[in-house]
């Protein structure tokens, strides 16, 4: 029997028609799977730059200055954390930091204990803990939870220069009134406090920078009742 011209014909154009379906295939796969590789390299260097950019992402916070004569605006100069700082600065701070730390009344309680936390190290930070801590019977949560609240003047702040030539110590006398609630009298008590102090690089966190912006910290700080010696009365003339 012989073979038909016209089927085998039918035949190859058929195996030829399916070969060319099957590397189409192969091409489309492939085509896709390079699509998809380069998809996932675009994600991974688009992850790689935003890590690389996040550090970069920070909150400058910063103070404008109007000049009261010629209406001139300009922004004042970031602290960093270095340099020297006026002493008068630093007196500022040192009786600011008292007059807010050594107070108590119970509807700026929260708002204090905040902002003299914007001005301690770590190590002061444990001790102003321990020392509010509601479970401690000597913290001022429970010693004036009556209402009685506490106001500090500062009288006097002196500083002290030591042997290598560095600054850190100041001496503070302040006075501690205290208010019983619904008393109209107070009680005043002398107090003499010992502080170490020091300038550090300002917070990154824009609430403690809002608080501190010179980067203020308060290293070490003791405090005791000051004694005063009375003044003597006058001696009795004798005839």
């Amino acid at each position: 029997m012989k073979p038909d011209p016209a089927l085998e014909g039918y035949f190859s154009e058929a195996v030829s028609w399916d070969a060319d379906r099957r590397r189409q295939g192969e091409r489309t796969v492939r085509l896709s799977l390079g699509v998809a590789a380069a998809g996932w390299l675009a994600v991974l260097g688009l992850t790689a730059a935003l890590v690389i950019l996040m550090p970069l992402k920070r909150v400058e916070p910063f103070v404008v200055r109007v000049d009261n004569t010629t209406g001139v605006v300009d922004v004042v100069p970031v602290y960093t954390g270095h340099g020297t700082m006026p002493e008068t600065i630093t007196r500022y701070l040192l009786t600011h930091y008292v007059t807010v730390c050594e107070r108590f009344n119970f509807s700026t309680a929260e708002s204090d204990y905040e902002e003299c936390g914007a001005f301690h190290t770590a190590q002061r930070n444990q001790a102003w803990y321990a020392l509010w801590n509601p479970e401690n019977p000597s913290s001022p949560l429970n010693l004036f939870k009556d209402g009685t609240s506490v106001r500090a003047e500062v009288s006097s702040v002196t500083f002290f220069k030591r042997a290598s030539g560095v600054t850190d110590l100041a001496e503070i006398r302040y006075v501690k009134v205290k208010r019983a609630a619904g008393s109209a009298s107070e009680e005043a008590t002398h107090w003499l406090a010992t502080l170490q102090y020091g300038y550090a690089e300002p917070s990154t966190d824009a609430k403690t920078r809002l608080l501190n912006p010179l980067g203020f910290k308060v290293i070490d700080f003791h405090a005791e009742p000051e004694v005063l010696n009375e003044p003597s009365a006058p001696a009795t003339a004798k005839r």
